[in-house]
C-alpha cells in the first residue's frame, strides 16, 4: 500500500463509512476510551481519526484538549460536520501524514491509535512517530486487527492480503512486531468487536 492507495479507498468509504463501519467497530471504541483515566489538562492525539465517529465520546466534564489527524481529506470533511454538529470546542483536525507528525516530542498525554496500523504503509513508522510525540508516562491504546494465530483463518488473512491497496488495510498483520517495536509497558489486551475479531492493547510509555 502507499498514500495515494489509502487516499482512494477511503474517497469511497468515506460517503457510508459511518453506515456499513460505525457499529461494528463502535464496541472497541468504547473499550478504549473506558480504558483511559482522563485528567484535566490532559492534551489527547488520536491518528486517523476518520469520519470522527470517536470524537462526541471523549468526556465533556473533563477539561482536555483533543488533536484528530487523517491522512484522507474526504474522512475529515465528514469529522468536521461532526464537531460542527456536536459544538465540540475542544477538538481540532488535521490533515496529516500519521507517518510524520508535525508535533514536537513530548507533545501528548494520551494517544489513540485505532484501526490505524493495518491501513498505513509503514506502521513501524507510525509507531516510533506515537514514541516521539508521547510524554514520558503517556497512555497509548491501539485498536487494530491482528492476525490469527488459527492456521486456517491465517491462510485466508495472507491471501487476503494481496488485495490490501484496493481494500484500505492489509488483514495480515501479527501483533508480535508491535509488543517488540512499541516500548510500552503493556496495562491491557482485550479482544473487542464482532466475534473478538479485533484487539485492544493498552500501554504506557517509561516515565
Amino acid at each position: 500500500m502507499d498514500n495515494n492507495s489509502i487516499k482512494g479507498a477511503y474517497k469511497r468509504y468515506a460517503p457510508v463509512y459511518d453506515w456499513v463501519f460505525g457499529l461494528v467497530f463502535r464496541n472497541g471504541r468504547h473499550v478504549a476510551m473506558d480504558s483511559l483515566e482522563f485528567q484535566s489538562g490532559d492534551r489527547v492525539l488520536e491518528l486517523g481519526v476518520g469520519t470522527g465517529l470517536s470524537l462526541p465520546e471523549y468526556p465533556d466534564d473533563v477539561d482536555i484538549h483533543v488533536t484528530g489527524i487523517d491522512i484522507s481529506q474526504d474522512m475529515l470533511d465528514k469529522a468536521e460536520k461532526r464537531v460542527e454538529k456536536h459544538g465540540l470546542t475542544n477538538c481540532e483536525l488535521y490533515n496529516m501524514d500519521a507517518e510524520a507528525l508535525d508535533f514536537p516530542d513530548n507533545s501528548f498525554d494520551k494517544i489513540m491509535v485505532l484501526y490505524v496500523l493495518s491501513v498505513v504503509p509503514d506502521p513501524y513508522k507510525v509507531m516510533s512517530e506515537v514514541r516521539r510525540v508521547a510524554k514520558p508516562g503517556a497512555d497509548v491504546i491501539f485498536v487494530n486487527h491482528f492476525a490469527k494465530e488459527n492456521p486456517l483463518v491465517r491462510r485466508f488473512e495472507s491471501t487476503l492480503s494481496r488485495w490490501a491497496a484496493p481494500l484500505g488495510f492489509d488483514p495480515d498483520f501479527p501483533m508480535e512486531p508491535v509488543l517488540e517495536n512499541v516500548g510500552l509497558d503493556v496495562e491491557k489486551i482485550e479482544s473487542v468487536n464482532l466475534f473478538g475479531y479485533w484487539t485492544m492493547l493498552h500501554g504506557r510509555y517509561h516515565e
